[in-house]
């Protein structure tokens, strides 16, 4: 038998598996308006787990594959019957408010705050994403999203994720408590130096300030100072190499950049100092009201899911059910509760596609904690 054979008979067969598929979904499809009649839930892990023990039973030494593929197919089953007959959603509403504006393409100019000093990374990405922009500079994280909720800023420029040292933990969870939207995001190449008071030698540093970010990603160096030296974390890279420059200890330096070294008059002691070259913070651009500019493909949020085996499977299996991509996921501990977790979700994909926003909905009823943190462009 040749090849070109045993690929017909695969044809033959996949064209009945789609018609039966189909006929399987419609069946589907009524059972979900009798259990609406009958205010039953979507759900019966009861009726799932009989309906895979046969599956195994049956299949033989095909059993593993048969119980991947029958999985598969009650969830797309369940997706169906949510999107036909389930109770309204808190996102849909969100999302269609922000959709039934007209379509905008993201502004070259504006008001947006940014944590630091002039000469921090936050500044060179107001740059890169609002380049005509006025920059309004604060204190704190907290403090870019009060001058957005105050109406001083248009928008705010804050750090979410390094690629070195992971997420920036306390700024998701001011996105959780204050309920902002995600509009924008950029990503920059970060490259850290050592930076003093001109004269000053190696031997002669006692403190080195920056920022705790940067801290963590230029570990290794400073654990080849052998503890000779203290390490004090401060607000802002930028703060450091400032305070390094305004102050009068001369035994102090910063980790910062070299635009801070030109800025603020410091020389460069040793460049590069960061564990890795492959270095990369992502920046997010918030508004206090969710706005979905043109291009928009990049969807954020934070969600939790429940205690149990399979949970997070599950939350998996019914976005990719719908054909969307999951760039990110990452857990992170709930405070005060023991081994439980929320997770920060990226996905690939934008709500004016077909199915993403039923996609969301299921994902919100299948969640106790769902925030859904905006839909944007990555430049």
């Amino acid at each position: 038998m040749d090849l070109e054979n045993l690929r017909g008979q695969i044809d033959s067969i996949d064209s009945q598996i789609l018609q039966l598929f189909i006929e399987r979904m419609h069946i589907g499809e009524q059972i979900a308006g009798y259990k609406q009649e009958k205010e039953l839930p979507v759900l019966n892990k009861a009726r799932e787990r009989e309906i895979l023990a046969r599956i195994q039973a049956e299949a033989g030494e095909m059993e593993a594959y048969a119980y991947q593929l029958f999985t598969t197919l009650i969830e797309l089953s369940k997706v169906r019957q949510t999107e036909l007959y389930s109770a309204p959603s808190r996102v849909r509403p969100y999302i269609e408010n922000a959709l039934a504006a007209p379509e905008e393409v993201f502004p070259r100019t504006g008001t947006i705050a940014c944590q630091g000093v002039e000469g921090g990374n936050s500044q060179a990405a107001c740059d890169k994403l609002l380049p005509r922009g006025n920059i309004v500079y604060v204190k704190s994280f907290e403090a870019v999203f009060d001058a957005v909720e105050s109406g001083l800023c248009k928008f705010g420029v804050l750090p979410i994720e390094n690629s070195a040292n992971g997420s920036v933990r306390s700024v998701y969870d001011l996105l959780l408590r204050k309920r902002f939207s995600i509009v924008r995001a950029t990503t920059l190449h970060i490259r850290h130096e050592l930076l003093v008071k001109p004269g000053t030698k190696l031997s002669d540093i006692t403190e080195i300030y920056s920022h705790e970010q940067a801290i963590g990603q230029c570990s290794r160096y400073l654990a080849s100072l052998n503890g000779k030296v203290r390490v004090v974390p401060c607000a802002n890279t930028a703060v450091a190499a400032q305070m390094v420059a305004e102050g009068v200890n001369p035994h102090a330096a910063a980790i910062s950049s070299h635009a801070c070294a030109e800025l603020y008059g410091l020389s460069v002691l040793k460049d590069d100092i960061q564990d890795s070259d492959n270095n990369y913070t992502r920046f997010i651009c918030i508004a206090k009201n969710p706005i979905i500019y043109a291009g928009s493909n990049k969807i954020s949020m934070i969600l939790d899911c429940r205690n149990e085996p399979g949970a997070l499977k599950s939350l998996l299996s019914k976005i990719s059910a719908y054909g969307v991509n999951t760039s990110k996921i990452e857990s992170c501990p709930v405070v005060g509760r023991n081994f439980e977790f929320i997770f920060y979700f990226d996905l690939d994909a934008s709500v004016r596609e077909p199915g993403v926003l039923p996609m969301l909905e299921e994902l919100e009823r299948n969640s106790e904690l769902f925030n859904f943190l905006g839909n944007y462009a990555v430049v």
